[in-house]
């Protein structure tokens, strides 16, 4: 008999029948066993800080995981401490995703663009025990060691033979020295799946980083959304190239979301010009690759001088800002790759939409089916998301309507560590508790949401709001722009106006009328920005996003022409 409303809050506990299914907690080491037993030979390649290309299999990261996690053990490392990463994308990197969180430490990857300041004080907060480096950043290591507390093992990621000499850094070991000898035979133990697993600062533009500590049940669901056809779609066909680091926010959860599905790993590690990636994906033939707008610019730079094409590459993911137009267009008319657009935070681990057609859209026209393209998505499962007004109050999911885009889910952040900076959530008109994004968004009838700003960014004008991310684009989609950003700056009329501060590609000539007529017949006459000013350089932050706050700094005496 079905139950009334008014009587479902009488249910007791003796009237809830449970299901007779097995209990398992979902742990990050049943990733790495499933892996080994199931696509055992399933490859992982990595070119090296040395240069060279290493190859194995997921049998040898479980073999070599678990190495780790009694190098942990031996260490006397304590269950729920942090083991700190300054690494690239490469396989040792892998190794300690497995080998910390598996064996129940918490996996903390810094991002080695940081300032050092922000390095050591981050190591402080976050009271790590040990730290793996690449050598690359042994500089990095060498300047701020004495000021990292906490740190008691030092581990450089390289070969024996290879340890530097003349350093004063106490209790440095070679990775290969420190796991070596150490047994491939553990058994990784069996823990509460709400366990931290992992851990990520914010980049801290402003006031000190926040943490969003991720657990070992969030990151599972994580990885099961992301394989999602209408996700990233990953399958045991794939050839995956993170180029996204795995020292920002997991690599986006490519590396556990390749060994649910048994796909294989390319690693780029530190060669991130548009000549090595492309040299990697075709000599492993990797059929699809994720990163952020800036990263595939140099790329598809360095194709179109050198004439080339894919042989394999079939479809990227692009999120960490809005992908330009132009970009999209590129890739799919001149290359035949299909990007998907995304869309998240370090404190969504990280996805929160990507863009793909449904059924229906299939029919309409190229044109019409780019304007959806062009959107960041549809929410996963596993996501909710709405935008509100000023007061908090839900809007319509009409296309047209924007305001703030809030989010709640369970991967997304409940609180930061050590509740830095306070708590996150907000509450809406129900009393449910959702995380406020910081974007300005719309969301259409069938879900898809379009960010049109950071809140922090958004240009008001005369009380109407102008979107930055519009008119960025549409500079970039001229043939002779590398970057540009739009910010807005004082009018004694008009409260703000927009200007556009654009990078010239080399060799190319462009004057300022020339891009302000560009826009004619693109946008409404009255978001045309009101000047162009030229640079060699827009400032980019540790994550790959322009630093519009650094540029509203360089530009803080600029006037408008014509006050």
């Amino acid at each position: 008999m079905p139950i009334k409303k008014h009587d479902r809050a009488k249910i007791s506990e003796g009237d809830i029948v449970l299901g007779l299914m097995q209990q398992q907690s979902l742990l990050i080491s049943h990733l790495i066993e499933f892996a080994h037993r199931h696509h055992g030979d399933g490859e992982v390649v990595s070119r090296r800080v040395e240069g060279d290309i290493h190859r194995y299999t997921w049998s040898d990261v479980s073999h070599r995981a678990k190495q780790v996690a009694n190098a942990l053990d031996d260490s006397h490392v304590a269950f729920g401490a942090r083991v700190a990463t300054l690494a690239w994308n490469g396989y040792r990197h892998l190794e300690l995703y497995f080998g910390v969180s598996g064996s129940g430490r918490v996996l903390h990857t810094i991002n080695p663009r940081l300032h050092p300041e922000q390095i050591a004080w981050i190591t402080n907060h976050a009271e790590d025990q040990v730290l793996c480096f690449d050598m690359t950043f042994l500089p990095i290591i060498e300047a701020i060691h004495s000021k990292c507390k906490s740190i008691i093992q030092w581990v450089a990621m390289c070969d024996a033979d290879k340890l530097p000499s003349g350093t004063n850094i106490p209790n440095l070991v070679s990775y290969e020295a420190w796991i070596g000898k150490k047994s491939a035979s553990y058994q990784w133990p069996n823990f509460d799946e709400n366990t931290a697993s992992s851990m990520c600062y914010s980049s801290g533009t402003t006031g000190n980083p926040k943490a969003a500590l991720y657990s070992h049940r969030s990151t599972l669901l994580h990885a099961y959304a992301a394989a999602l056809p209408d996700v990233m779609g990953i399958s045991a066909r794939d050839a995956i190239l993170p180029v996204v680091p795995m020292f920002h926010v997991n690599a986006w959860g490519i590396p556990y979301s390749a060994a649910l599905t048994g796909a294989k790993l390319v690693f780029p590690g530190a060669g991130m010009d548009g000549k090595s990636i492309y040299e990697l994906i075709e000599s492993e033939r990797v059929t699809y690759a994720a990163g952020v707008p800036t990263v595939w610019q140099m790329l598809l730079t360095h194709m179109k001088a050198a004439g080339l094409k894919f042989s394999t590459l079939n479809r990227t993911v692009i999120g960490g800002s809005a992908c330009p137009p132009a970009m999209i267009q590129t890739f799919r008319e001149d290359y035949g790759v299909e990007v998907l657009h995304a869309w998240g935070m370090t404190e969504m681990s990280p996805l929160g939409t990507l863009c793909t057609l449904k059924n229906k859209h299939l029919k309409l026209s190229e044109s019409d089916q780019m304007k959806i393209r062009l959107k960041q998505g549809r929410a996963i499962f596993g996501v909710d998301m709405k935008i509100v007004d000023d007061a908090g109050i839900d809007l319509p999911h009409d296309g047209k309507s924007f305001g703030d885009l809030w989010v709640k889910g369970p991967w997304v952040v409940a609180d930061y560590f050590k509740s830095e900076g306070g708590p996150p959530l907000l509450k809406d008109s129900d009393g449910v508790s959702w995380f406020p994004t910081g974007d300005v968004a719309t969301i259409d009838n069938d879900g898809y949401m379009q960010i049109t700003d950071r809140s922090k960014d958004v240009i008001k004008s005369g009380g109407e709001w102008i979107s930055s991310i519009d008119i960025e684009n549409i500079a970039v989609a001229h043939p002779s722009i590398l970057m540009a950003a739009c910010i807005g700056v004082q009018h004694p009329k008009w409260d703000e106006r927009p200007i556009v501060v654009v990078v010239k590609k080399p060799e190319t000539q462009l004057t300022r009328e020339e891009l302000l007529a560009f826009y004619a017949g693109k946008t409404a006459k009255w978001q045309i920005p009101d000047d162009v000013v030229f640079v060699d350089s827009i400032p980019i932050g540790a994550t790959g996003k322009m630093l519009k706050t650094k540029l509203r700094e360089q530009l803080k005496d600029y006037v408008l022409p014509n006050l």
